[in-house]
C-alpha cells in the first residue's frame, strides 16, 4: 500500500503539451490485460479490435472556461479564480490566487464583464464560496473565461485548445479537466463504429482538479478521494446490459467512465442507474465489474488514475508497458498517446 510503488520518472520531453496533429492519429499502445503483452499501434486501429455487438462507453461532459480574472474592490489587486462547481445558483466552488488575501466579504470585479463576485467562506480544503451577481454564469464565462489547461503544460491557453481540449461528443457542461481518452474519436469514427453495428452509449462525470492531485500519504489506502458528480441513464444501462446478455464486450473510454460504471454496478441488478456523486478509489487487487477493455491515456506519478488502471492489467504489466512508452518516446498525459487494454 506504499504510493512509492506507483512511482517513475518521465522525461520532461515527453509531456505533451500541445496536441497531436490529428486527433487519431496518436499512438496507441494495445496491452493484454492477461499476458501483459504489448502490441504498439495508432489510434484509428481502434476501430478494427472493437466488433460489431460490442459497446462504446464515453463521457459526454463539456470542458467549460472555468478560469477567469479580475481585481479586488477596492484595492485592485489581481485576482485568479479557477471554478469548480456551482452549488446554488450563482453560488461557487472555486480556488483563488492569491488565497490569502481573500476574506469572507471580499469583493472582486471579473475581468473583461461587468460583473462582480463576493467571498462568502473559506472551506476545509482550502477552496472558496464565490456567490455572483447573476444566476446566469455560464454564459458569463463564455465572455470572459479560459479553458483551464492541466498545470503541467505549463502555458497559457490557445486558440486552438478551445476545440482540441474538448470531445467531440462533448455535451453536458460541467467539468473543470477534459476525459481525455475521449480526445483522440472524431465524428468520422464515431459513425463509422455505429455503422459497424457498435453499441454507442454515454454518461456524464463531470471531471475536477481533484484528477491532477498526487497521493500525498505513504499509505495510499488512507487517501482521501475527491468527489465528482455523475449521472448514468436508464438508456445507457439498458444497452450495456444486453451488451453483456448478447455476449459482446462493454469498451469503457477512461477512467472516468470506470468510475461512474464501478459506482454504479450492483451485484443483483448489474448496473443501477441515476444521479449523484462519487468518491470511489480504486486499486488492486480490486478487479472492474463491468468493463472488459479500457481506453486510457497515460498518467501522472503517484495518481489515483495509476493505480485504477493496474487494476485492469497489474502493477508489473501496467509499469511495464509504461517503460515501453516512455523508451519509444510516446507523449504522455492530456494532449498525449494511449493505451488500449483489452
Amino acid at each position: 500500500m506504499h504510493i512509492s510503488d506507483y512511482d517513475y520518472h518521465l522525461p520532461e520531453e515527453l509531456v505533451a503539451r500541445h496536441p497531436a496533429a490529428k486527433r487519431d492519429e496518436s499512438k496507441m499502445l494495445m496491452v493484454d490485460r492477461e499476458s501483459g503483452e504489448l502490441d504498439p499501434q495508432i489510434f484509428s486501429h481502434f476501430s478494427e479490435v472493437i466488433q460489431p455487438g460490442d459497446a462504446l462507453v464515453l463521457n459526454d461532459t463539456k470542458v467549460i472556461p472555468a478560469r477567469i480574472f479580475g481585481k479586488r474592490i477596492p484595492s485592485e489587486g489581481k485576482v485568479e479564480a479557477l471554478l469548480i462547481e456551482e452549488r446554488a445558483p450563482g453560488l461557487w466552488q472555486a480556488m483563488l490566487k492569491p488565497g490569502k488575501r481573500m476574506k469572507p466579504g471580499g469583493r472582486v470585479q471579473v475581468d473583461g464583464v461587468d460583473n462582480t463576485f463576493e467571498v462568502v467562506s473559506r472551506l476545509d480544503d482550502g477552496t472558496f464560496e464565490i456567490q455572483f451577481d447573476t444566476e446566469h454564469v455560464l454564459p458569463m464565462l463564455d465572455k470572459c473565461g479560459r479553458l483551464p489547461l492541466p498545470p503541467y503544460m505549463n502555458r497559457e491557453m490557445e486558440l486552438d485548445d478551445t476545440d482540441r481540449y474538448q470531445t467531440v461528443f462533448a455535451k453536458e457542461e460541467g467539468a473543470v479537466a477534459a476525459p481525455t481518452a475521449g480526445l483522440h474519436f472524431t465524428e468520422s469514427l464515431l459513425e463509422e463504429l455505429s455503422t459497424k453495428g457498435v453499441n454507442v452509449a454515454y454518461l456524464t462525470l463531470h471531471v475536477g482538479p481533484g484528477t491532477f492531485l498526487p497521493v500525498s500519504v505513504d499509505d495510499f489506502s488512507q487517501h482521501k478521494m475527491h468527489s465528482e458528480a455523475y449521472s448514468l441513464s436508464q438508456e445507457t444501462v439498458d444497452v450495456l446490459k444486453k451488451t453483456k446478455e448478447n455476449g459482446g464486450r462493454i469498451f469503457v473510454i477512461g477512467t472516468t467512465c470506470v468510475r461512474v460504471l464501478e459506482s454504479c454496478w450492483d451485484e443483483n441488478e448489474f448496473l443501477i442507474p441515476g444521479e449523484g456523486r462519487t468518491e470511489i478509489f480504486l486499486y488492486p487487487p480490486y478487479k472492474p465489474k463491468v468493463a472488459d477493455a479500457l481506453l486510457t491515456n497515460f498518467h501522472l506519478p503517484k495518481s489515483t488514475l495509476l493505480m485504477l488502471v493496474s487494476c485492469f492489467v497489474g502493477r508489473e504489466n501496467m509499469f511495464k508497458a509504461y517503460e515501453h512508452a516512455i523508451q519509444n518516446n510516446f507523449r504522455f498525459y492530456s494532449y498525449g498517446d494511449c493505451m488500449l487494454l483489452t
